[in-house]
């Protein structure tokens, strides 16, 4: 069984390249909208969602996860930040955080359901979307999370779970990988 809703969640790549063509006001306010439409726990809606599309604002923060990943013990993660090219988003042009109020039940569970809303509705139009964990690992550290807290809209009390850059894609969609063997069991 099929429909158009399962072809966009079968078809949603991250897409780690793209074009500089600034999404439409009527495309993000759609994946904005789909965003609001995620299930929470206990219909709280505990988040925020800071849409960024400052080039120089995305460059600072791009600038503050370089240092952080070369400054990391993880040499996978220092030798990305190595590279010429590094931009954590890809050279996407809209960034959208989504922070939660600590506080709610499920904050963390609530916005990563509205980030993937926000995925899919993008993959309908056919924007690209990449999660960027490294802006949530960012806001672990709380000087670097008060570096920018301000500037991205961030109300007090609340915390980044979720990132996600969106964005034309520059070229095809990748292939997807093969799905795991043996991930269900079906208890009847």
């Amino acid at each position: 069984m099929t429909n158009e809703t399962i072809q966009t969640i079968l078809k949603r790549r991250s897409v780690r390249a793209y074009d500089p063509t600034q999404l439409t006001d009527d495309e993000l306010d759609a994946i904005l909208e789909a965003g609001k439409y995620a299930p929470t726990g206990a219909g709280a809606q505990p988040w925020h969602f800071s849409v960024v599309q400052n080039t120089s604002l995305l460059e600072s923060i791009n600038a503050a996860i370089k240092e952080m990943y070369l400054n990391s013990d993880n040499p996978r993660l220092v030798e990305r930040a190595s590279a010429d090219d590094f931009n954590i988003f890809y050279n996407g042009p809209t960034m959208i955080l989504v922070s939660a109020d600590e506080s709610a039940i499920t904050p963390r569970l609530d916005s990563a359901m509205a980030m993937e809303n926000m995925f899919l509705a993008a993959a309908s139009l056919d924007i690209g979307s990449c999660w960027v964990n490294a802006f949530v690992r960012l806001f672990e550290n709380e000087d670097r999370s008060a570096q920018f807290c301000g500037d991205l809209c961030i109300p007090e009390g609340y915390k980044v779970f979720a990132a996600g850059v969106f964005g034309h894609p520059a070229g095809e969609l990748p292939e997807p990988a093969p799905r795991r063997e043996g991930t269900v069991d079906i208890i009847r």
